[in-house]
C-alpha cells in the first residue's frame, strides 16, 4: 500500500516486513499453525482509507483485498484478479473501465451486520470507499489516488467541503464517473486516460469498505477493521502487539499452480491449488530495538528476520553467504534489490531552507553515503543519486553524473554562499526523525558530525514515528529522514511524491513546487508505457536534482533470513497480504532445540 513511507532510519523496519516471530506465548493448540511477526514501528491505524505508513499497511493488508493483486511467484511482477472476476473490460478510447466483481465473497462476521454475520461483498462496496476517500472532511492522505482522475468525483469532494462534519456526508449522492451498475458490477469513467490505474486497483486505500462497519465504529473504525481478506483482528494491545485469525468466511482462493523457472526446483510449487491461507494464526509484536529480536531469532523463537547491522558479521561471510554458523542452524538467505528510495527532505516552505538552494545542497554534498552505507548497512545497499531506484526499468544509469555525491570542501564552498543569502551566519537547523531506539540516535550523531564538518549546526529530534508523521504531515518540521516503498512497479509511484497538488497533508511532504515539474507529471500520467514516456520519467528526475528538495542517500538490497522450517518463502518487492502463502514445518521448528543441543 502505499505505504507511506519511511524514515530513513526506518530502513530496519524494511528488512524486516517479511518477519515471523514468536511473542513467547506459543500457540494454545499444538497443531495450530502460527506465524509471529515482527513490527518495528508503532501500528498507528488499521483503516485502510488513511493508511500512508508502512508498519500499519503491513498489518492492515492481512484484512483488506482489492480488486486485483500481484501474481505471487512470477516474475515480472503479473497483475491478476484478486476480488475482480477479470481484468477489466476498457472502452476503446481507454477512459470507461467496467470490472465484475466476483459472487460468493463475504465480508467477516463482525456486530455491525444484521445478525453479526458478515454479507456479501457488493460493487457499492468500492464506491462507498473511493467517495469516503473523496471526502475532505475526512482527510484522508490517499486522496492523490483517485485526485483529478475519475468524472465528478472532484466535484464530489468539493461538496464535502459543505458538509459541517464528515459524518454528514451524502453518500448517496452520484458521482458520474463511478457507480455500480448492479451489485456486482463496478464502472469507472476517467476524465483522460490513466494508464497506471491497474497499479492502484492492486492498492489496499482502494480495498472495499462496509458502510455499516464505518457508521457503527465512526472514528474508531481504525481499531475495528471489517475486510473480506483471509484474516480478521482478534486483539490489538496498542504498542505491545496484534493478533489475526483465519476469517471462516474467506472465499475460495489457492495457491499458484504456476510459477517462473527454479520454482518448482527450490519447493514454490509444493503446495499448488492448496486452498489459503496455509497458516492458522497470526501474531505481530512491536520490538523497536532489534538485538532483542537478534536473539529470540538465534534462539528460533522468529522463525525469519531482516540481519541488523551489528549482526551482520556473525550472520553474513566475507563472499556474501551464510557463515558456518548460520549454516548450522539450517538458515537460509534471500537477498534482493527493493524499490525503495531513502532521503533527508527539505521542507521548501521553511523560510531558511525553501529559499536558499546553496543550503540544501551544501547538507546534499555533506552527506557521506557510502560511508553511511557502510557502517549503518553493512555496505549492503546502493547509494542514491536521483529517486528512482535501479530495480525499475526507467532508472537511468547516467544519473550518478547529474546527482550529488560526497564533496565536503564542495558543501564547505556552499554554506559559504548559503550564508551570503541568509545575511549572516545560519542558525542552527533541525533534523526529525521518527524513532527513539539506539541506531536511531547512532545515525542522528553521525549525521551532526557530517553537517558539523562542513561548518552547519543541526539538531537531531527523535520522536515516536506517529507523533513524527503528524508533524510531517502538517509542515512542522525542517529537515526531515523518510523514504519512499514503492506501492507498484511504475516510476508514476515516486513522480507524485513531488507534485505541486500533492503538499502536504498530500505525499510531497518536501512541499515542493515547480511548474515545469507539474507539466511534466500531467504529461507523463496520461501516456502509456513506452520508450518516449522512460526519457520523460528521466527529465522529471534530473529536473528534481537540480531543484534539490531532498538530498538522495540510499536504495535498500534486502537481506533477510529465514529457518529450514520456513516453506513458500520468495522474496516479494510489493507485499501486499503475503502472509496467506506461509506454511510452517511444526516437526521442524519443534526440532530446533535438539539441533542447537547438538551444535553447543
Amino acid at each position: 500500500m502505499q505505504v507511506y513511507r519511511i524514515a530513513i532510519t526506518f530502513s530496519l523496519f524494511l528488512l524486516l516486513m517479511t518477519v515471523i516471530g514468536c511473542d513467547g506465548s506459543g500457540p494454545t493448540d499444538p497443531n495450530e499453525m502460527v506465524l509471529y511477526t515482527i513490527s518495528t514501528g508503532k501500528i498507528i491505524s488499521l483503516d485502510p482509507g488513511n493508511i500512508s505508513d508502512r508498519p500499519s499497511g503491513r498489518v492492515a493488508c492481512q484484512v483488506f483485498e482489492c480488486l486485483y493483486q500481484y501474481h505471487y511467484l512470477k516474475r515480472p511482477y503479473e497483475v491478476i484478479p484478486m476480488l475482480a472476476e477479470s481484468m477489466p473490460e476498457v472502452s476503446d478510447d481507454g477512459l470507461t473501465y467496467t470490472i465484475k466483481i466476483k459472487k460468493g465473497v463475504y465480508f467477516a462476521d463482525d456486530k455491525c451486520f444484521e445478525g453479526g454475520k458478515g454479507r456479501e461483498l457488493k460493487a457499492q462496496d468500492f464506491v462507498f470507499a473511493w467517495k469516503r476517500i473523496a471526502n475532505i472532511k475526512y482527510m484522508s492522505r490517499n486522496w492523490w489516488v483517485f485526485d483529478g482522475k475519475i468524472i465528478g468525483l472532484d466535484e464530489f469532494r468539493e461538496y464535502t467541503k459543505t458538509c459541517k462534519s464528515r459524518e454528514d456526508v451524502d453518500y448517496s449522492r452520484g458521482v458520474d464517473g463511478l457507480y455500480a451498475s448492479d451489485d456486482h458490477t463496478l464502472v469507472m469513467k476517467l476524465k483522460k486516460p490513466w494508464p497506471q490505474i491497474i497499479y492502484l486497483l492492486a492498492f489496499s486505500p482502494t480495498s472495499p469498505m462496509a458502510k455499516e462497519a464505518v457508521d457503527l465504529y465512526g472514528r474508531d473504525i481504525v481499531s475495528n477493521p471489517v475486510g473480506t481478506g483471509p484474516y480478521k483482528l482478534t486483539k490489538w494491545h496498542r504498542g505491545s502487539y496484534i493478533e489475526m485469525e483465519r476469517n471462516p468466511n474467506f472465499r475460495e482462493e489457492y495457491y499458484p499452480s504456476q510459477g517462473e523457472e527454479g520454482d518448482v526446483e527450490s519447493g514454490m510449487l509444493a503446495d499448488a491449488d492448496v486452498r489459503l491461507p496455509i497458516v492458522d494464526r497470526i501474531v505481530w509484536t512491536i520490538m523497536l530495538e532489534s538485538q532483542p529480536a537478534w536473539l529470540q531469532f538465534l534462539r528460533g523463537k522468529l522463525d525469519a528476520m531482516g540481519i541488523p547491522k551489528d549482526s551482520y558479521g556473525q550472520a553474513v561471510s566475507t563472499s556474501r553467504g551464510l557463515t558456518p554458523e548460520m549454516k548450522q542452524r539450517n538458515m537460509h538467505l534471500k537477498k534482493y534489490r527493493t524499490a525503495d528510495t531513502f532521503w533527508i527532505g527539505f521542507n521548501m516552505e521553511d523560510p531558511i531552507l525553501g529559499k536558499n538552494k546553496p543550503l540544501r545542497e551544501a547538507i546534499s554534498y555533506a552527506i557521506d553515503r557510502k560511508g553511511y552505507i557502510e557502517l549503518f548497512w553493512n555496505d549492503r545497499d546502493e547509494v542514491a543519486y536521483g529517486f528512482i531506484p535501479p530495480l525499475m526499468k526507467a532508472y537511468d544509469p547516467e544519473v550518478i553524473k547529474v546527482g550529488k555525491s560526497y564533496d565536503p570542501e564542495r558543501a564547505k564552498e556552499l554554506v559559504k554562499e548559503a550564508e551570503r543569502v541568509y545575511g549572516g551566519k545560519l542558525p542552527t537547523l533541525k533534523l526529525s526523525t521518527g524513532g527513539t531506539s539506539t541506531f536511531h540516535r547512532q545515525l542522528g550523531q553521525f549525521r551532526q558530525r557530517e553537517f558539523e564538518d562542513v561548518g552547519l549546526d543541526v539538531e537531531v529530534e527523535y520522536m515516536d514515528w506517529p507523533t513524527y508523521i503528524g508533524k510531517v504531515h502538517s509542515k512542522s518540521v525542517q529537515l526531515f529522514s523518510l523514504g519512499w516503498v514503492a506501492d507498484y512497479p511504475d516510476v508514476e509511484n515516486f513522480l507524485q511524491l513531488f507534485y505541486g497538488k500533492n503538499i502536504s497533508p498530500g505525499t510531497n511532504n518536501f512541499n515542493y513546487v515547480s511548474s515545469e515539474f507539474d507539466r511534466l507529471y500531467e504529461q507523463l500520467v496520461v501516456m502509456q508505457d513506452g520508450p518516449e514516456r522512460v526519457e520523460l520519467y528521466r527529465e522529471a528526475e534530473r529536473l528534481v536534482i537540480e531543484d534539490c528538495p531532498a538530498a538522495f542517500i540510499n536504495h535498500p538490497v534486502a537481506y533477510v533470513m529465514h529457518h529450514d522450517w520456513v516453506e513458500n518463502y520468495k522474496p516479494h518487492v510489493f507485499q501486499y497480504g503475503l502472509a496467506k502463502y506461509r506454511r510452517i514445518d511444526m516437526d521442524k521448528r519443534k526440532g530446533y532445540k535438539k539441533l542447537l543441543k547438538s551444535i553447543k
